[in-house]
């Protein structure tokens, strides 16, 4: 099954070095490494855009790019908006703050009937009023 990697650890992953990590982090990367090699590691456009964002240099954001462009990608819809429009409803109808773009990752994660991957808490509130899945490790 594939699995929505967020920019938490798409980050870890692709932009931190080995022996700056942590032993969690280290897991974390392991989880990641092996949803990779299987596959099942899956991006969606602003996740895409959130990694890529910030890169100072040329050269690092095309090597970055080009090492996306290997995993599935789940793409975003028009109604993935609006769905993402009513989570942000529900979750400010909780007394829950997220930001459009959490949303619309959400939206995405729910369509495609896929588990988040990340290390964001705000992800853990949001799972508890909306109807998406987060990814455990293994």
């Amino acid at each position: 099954m594939t699995v929505l990697v967020d920019t938490t650890i798409w980050s870890l992953a692709l932009r931190r070095r080995a022996h700056q990590l942590s032993p969690e982090e280290k897991r974390l990367v392991e989880e990641w490494t092996d949803l990779a090699a299987s596959g099942r590691a899956g991006l969606t456009g602003p996740v895409r855009q959130e990694v890529l964002s910030g890169i100072r240099s040329e050269e690092t954001f095309k090597a970055l790019h080009e090492k996306l462009s290997f995993f599935r990608y789940l793409e975003n819809l028009p109604g993935d908006y609006v769905r993402a429009a009513r989570f942000f409803n529900l979750c400010r109808a909780h007394g829950i703050a997220g930001s459009h773009i959490d949303m619309l990752i959400c939206a995405i994660s729910y369509r495609y009937d896929v588990p988040i991957f990340t290390t964001d808490p705000d992800f853990t509130g949001y799972a508890k009023h909306l109807p998406i899945r987060l990814h455990e490790l293994g």
